[in-house]
C-alpha cells in the first residue's frame, strides 16, 4: 500500500496537483483545533465545518485529549497562538471513538503479543512512565473534552483573549454538538 501512495505522490508533484492547495503557514481563520486521529473525520470534519487547506491549524492524536498540561498538544497550540496568530481554540471529540473506554491492560497485553517483550515493558516503568496512566483511554467523550477545554482555558501560558471551546462531533453526519462548560 504503502508503494501505492508514493507511486501517486510522483505522479501528483509531476502533475502539479499541489497548487489548489498553495497557502501560508498562518491560519487564515485564526483557528486551531484539537481533535481525534479517527479515519472517520479526515475528510468529514473539514466538510462539515466549511474549512478548507490554509483555514486552521489541525492537532490530532488519539482521543483528541490532552493529557498534560506540558505535551505536544499543549506546546504545539502555544506555537499556533504566538507565532502564527491563533486567537480561537477548538477542542473536537466525537462519537463513538476508539479511545473511550480503552484499556492499559489490554494495550500491554497486544503490545506483547506484537512482540514487544515483558522485560521492555518493566525497564520503561522502571524508568518512571506510568504506562497504565499513559495508556488508558477515557470513560465519557463529553467529560474529556471538558477536561481538555478546562486544561487549556486555565493554562498558565494561555492568554485570557484567546477563546477555548468544546465539541462533539456526530462520527457520522458530522453534527457538532457544544460542550457546556458549566457542567
Amino acid at each position: 500500500m504503502r508503494e501505492e501512495m508514493l507511486k501517486f505522490n510522483e505522479e501528483f508533484v509531476a502533475k502539479e496537483g499541489y497548487k489548489p492547495y498553495i497557502t501560508s503557514k498562518y491560519p487564515d481563520k485564526k483557528i486551531a483545533i484539537v481533535t481525534c486521529m479517527d479515519t472517520r473525520l479526515v475528510e468529514l470534519l473539514p466538510a462539515a465545518l466549511g474549512i478548507k487547506n490554509g483555514d486552521v491549524k489541525m492537532i490530532k492524536n488519539a482521543g483528541g485529549v490532552i493529557t498534560d498540561p506540558f505535551d505536544s498538544v499543549v506546546r504545539s497550540l502555544l506555537v499556533a497562538i504566538y507565532e502564527l496568530g491563533v486567537n480561537e481554540i477548538m477542542i473536537i471529540g466525537h462519537t463513538e471513538c476508539g479511545v473511550q473506554g480503552m484499556n492499559a491492560k489490554e494495550m500491554l497485553h497486544l503490545m506483547e503479543e506484537r512482540g514487544i517483550s515483558k522485560e521492555t515493558i518493566q525497564l520503561v516503568k522502571n524508568c518512571g512512565i506510568d504506562l497504565d496512566k499513559w495508556f488508558k483511554g477515557f470513560d465519557d467523550s463529553i467529560r474529556s473534552v471538558k477536561d481538555s477545554v478546562e486544561l487549556v482555558r486555565n493554562h498558565p501560558f494561555v492568554p485570557e483573549d484567546v477563546t477555548v471551546e468544546g465539541y462533539i462531533m456526530d462520527s457520522v453526519t458530522g453534527k457538532l454538538t457544544p460542550v457546556n462548560r458549566k457542567d
